[in-house]
């Protein structure tokens, strides 16, 4: 076997035959490329024998050209371009390829191949090209579009040559040797009028088949057929076919139409109506006969038909008999002219619209004819209603006689109706009563309020008309009631509303009562305050004050606690706007954020701006605790004092004791003959004047020995209280009576953003709450005398 072993050197393909072995001594792969003494020389023998090619190009060719008329000869031709090193010969594969699809292939030891077409047809468009398989190389061509213009002649066959009418012909064309998809036009040719064309597309046959109902009066039919296709370039189309001939035969015969004595005749004459036609073969045959849309007699199976009646000017127009087989109908009109032998009555009524109980007078007439036999009636939907056989009819008339009436004539049995009259009857409206719809007689500021005006008496139609004030704002009719929307309410609207009613009753106006709505202000400006306001202490009141800036009374307070959910505290209906609610003994525990809520008939809550208030201890246990505070304060610094002067004693000696018991009675004398102050006195540091003891040394009372002994001996003096220095009492004095007055007559130490109290406290309140102030100021009983200064 031989082996290929190809090489790209500077450019050029390469391609190395070895021969077999033992024959030529094989050369190594890659030897040209190898250096040495003598190797340029062996290289040069071997490239002398090898065989190098390559393609130039490719070209595809169309005879005669690309475009070819259908049924002619068309070639297409394949030609290789190749260039060799030296001259060999090559095996050519040609492959020729129509839109994608392999349609020819070939082996020649020529570069030219040829693709024979020698009857073209319109299914040998499309695009063209070729590839050329030489030695493992490959070569393409471009692309060529060949179109075969025209298409075969189609060929037409029908089933039947001769059919009845109502049958069927089927028909067949067929377009040989072209492929589909193809599009079939089927044509109905009749003599004096234009084909009719129906069309049917094909996707996998190359014929079609239609088939066609012979209709009546289809003597002589031909058909044809022609076919298209789609190209590139649009539509092309075949010649049509040949024209097959298909005789028609009639199933019966056009009907006739005749009437008895004549189609011209005078109501109450008989008249008689004939059908007939010739059938050709009894079967599934029907004569209808009828006027305008209306059926008046049919028969099946027969070839006649009859249709009596006595004429009456309504039987005056067009009639028609029609005899169907099938899907084969022929028709034929009669006109007829029914002379009229007297007019249609008229009824007369001596008024339309009359008050119930008064009287109604109706009379029937024929102009020009006096005999008649007369009727008066009154429709009714059950039927018509007989009153009286008789051309006058004279009634009291009450609210059910309302309705339409007519009368009838009979002249040789034929009747004629008038034209209706409307007789309405009345009945005087009830006084109307006005209310509101929503059943309370009040609305809220800013929405609409609908009334309703309603009689329960009266013939409708009745018209009703609602006052604003004297004002006139609307006018309905209705049958018993009517509504009125006022979307203009205002806080200061007058007058009330009021409506009227009234209907075609001699009797006139009817009047309501007057209606007055209460106009309902919703809440505005809901605002929380509180005494003492921010911090209480334990055990004692707070007031809680709720007001509003707007609304109508009465008014819902809710007084809430924020926690953890909304906690209802107190709730109370007040024909105010504003509200107290006293809270007592409050505890630590009631510590936290407070709101209230107003609402009204309104139905709107609105909800304050929350206030925090916070219970601490009271002055009371505050001074509990920092007396005992002081008293443990004050007990540890007296067992520390008497510690170091117990122990300075014990340092000093004897000497120091017998000085000090010398001095003692001095001392004690001393204080004993000291003068008493007049009155009753309260000492102690919290109430004198100026908060200090007065301390004042003393020399008397130094004696030589007490010198020698260098003791430090001090006197402590405790001046006398003024008694009418009232000072520090009256404050406290003032603050009980201010918390006193302020529990008794809280509201009057009240202050809030929203409401202002200027109430005083007359001088007999004063006086009354300052005996208390005496009671707890026990020690300074000449404070007695203060009343009289505060008056």
């Amino acid at each position: 076997m031989n082996r290929k072993a190809a090489f790209r050197l500077t450019g050029v393909n390469v391609t190395v035959h070895e021969s077999p072995k033992g024959s030529v001594p094989q050369q190594k792969e890659g030897s040209l490329l190898q250096g040495g003494p003598g190797d340029s020389c062996k290289s040069s023998e071997l490239y002398a024998q090898e065989k190098v090619f390559t393609f130039n190009r490719v070209e595809i060719q169309v005879q005669p050209s690309v475009r070819v008329k259908n049924g002619a000869p068309m070639s297409i031709i394949c030609h290789a371009d190749i260039i060799k090193n030296t001259d060999f010969q090559l095996k050519h594969n040609f492959t020729f390829f129509k839109d994608g699809k392999l349609v020819f292939m070939t082996i020649s030891d020529k570069k030219v191949a040829q693709y024979e077409i020698p009857v073209a047809k319109s299914s040998d468009t499309g695009d063209y090209e070729c590839t050329v398989k030489v030695d493992g190389k490959l070569g393409f061509s471009n692309t060529t579009y060949v179109w075969v213009a025209g298409m075969t002649k189609p060929i037409l066959t029908a089933d039947k040559k001769e059919v009845l009418e109502g049958e069927i012909v089927k028909l067949r064309c067929e377009l040989p040797e072209e492929v589909p998809p193809l599009v079939f036009f089927f044509r109905k040719i009749k003599t004096n009028s234009a084909p009719k064309e129906k069309r049917i597309l094909e996707q996998n046959q190359n014929f079609s088949e239609m088939e066609y109902y012979v209709e009546a009066e289809d003597n002589i039919l031909q058909f044809d057929c022609f076919g298209k296709r789609q190209v590139r370039s649009g539509w092309d189309s075949s010649q049509h076919s040949n024209k097959t001939l298909v005789t028609v035969k009639e199933s019966f015969i056009k009907p006739t139409l005749i009437t008895r004595p004549s189609n011209n005749i005078t109501e109450g004459d008989p008249i008689e109506f004939e059908c007939s036609t010739v059938v050709a073969q009894m079967r599934d045959i029907e004569i209808i006969f009828q006027k305008n849309r209306t059926i008046l007699k049919s028969v099946r199976d027969k070839k006649f038909l009859k249709y009596s009646t006595v004429a009456t000017q309504e039987d005056s127009g067009e009639y028609l008999c029609k005899v169907e087989q099938g899907a084969v109908s022929k028709t034929t009109k009669l006109n007829v002219f029914v002379s009229e032998l007297f007019p249609k009555p008229t009824l007369f009524a001596s008024m339309t619209e009359l008050d119930e109980n008064k009287d109604l007078s109706l009379n029937c007439s024929i102009n020009g004819l006096r005999r008649a036999n007369f009727s008066i009636l009154r429709k009714s939907s059950s039927g018509d209603i007989l009153l009286k056989k008789s051309r006058f009819l004279a009634i009291k008339v009450n609210v059910n006689d309302t309705g339409s009436y007519i009368c009838k004539a009979e002249v040789k049995g034929i009747v004629k109706e008038s034209k209706p009259v409307r007789i309405s009857v009345y009945a005087p409206v009830s006084k109307p009563t006005l209310s509101v719809v929503s059943g309370s007689p009040e609305v809220v500021l800013g929405k609409p309020l609908q009334l309703i005006c309603h009689s329960a008496m009266g013939t409708p139609p009745i018209t009703f008309t609602f006052y604003k004030g004297n004002e006139m704002r609307k006018n309905v009719t209705n049958d018993t009631y009517a509504t009125f929307l006022d979307e203009d309410i205002g806080l200061n609207d007058n007058g009330g509303y009021k409506c009227d009613a009234r209907n075609n009753h001699s009797s006139g106006v009817k009047t309501s009562n007057i209606l007055n709505v209460t106009v309902i202000v919703p809440i505005r400006g809901a605002s929380l305050g509180s005494v003492p306001y921010g911090e209480v202490e334990v055990g004692s009141d707070t007031a809680f004050l709720c007001s509003v800036k707007e609304g109508s009374w009465p008014i819902d307070f809710k007084f809430f606690k924020k926690t953890d959910h909304e906690v209802l505290l107190h709730e109370v209906r007040e024909y105010s706007d504003r509200t107290i609610w006293h809270k007592r003994t409050m505890k630590r525990k009631d510590t936290g954020t407070y709101y209230c809520m107003a609402s009204n008939r309104a139905s709107v809550d609105v909800r304050s701006h929350p206030i925090t208030i916070s219970v601490i201890l009271a002055a009371w246990q505050k001074g509990v605790i920092a007396a005992f505070v002081l008293t443990a304060m004050a007990g540890a610094g007296a067992v520390a004092l008497w510690w170091f002067l117990h122990k300075k004693k014990k340092a000093k000696g004897p000497s120091m004791e017998m000085s000090g018991s010398a001095l003692a009675p001095n001392l004690t004398s001393e204080k004993l003959t000291r003068p008493p102050s007049d009155g009753n006195y309260y000492s102690g540091s919290g109430y004198i004047e100026d908060n200090e003891n007065h301390m004042k040394s003393t020399d008397e009372s130094k004696g030589p020995d007490l010198e020698s002994a260098e003791v430090d001996y001090t006197e402590v003096e405790v001046s006398t209280l003024d008694p009418y220095r009232v000072t520090r009492p009256q404050s406290v004095g003032l603050r009980y009576m201010s918390a006193t007055l302020k529990e008794k007559y809280p509201w009057r130490f009240i202050h809030h953003s929203n409401a202002h109290f200027n109430h005083s406290v007359s001088s007999e309140e004063l006086r009354c709450h300052y005996g208390l102030v005496l009671k707890a100021a026990k020690p300074f009983r000449n404070l007695q005398k203060a009343p009289s200064r505060l008056k």
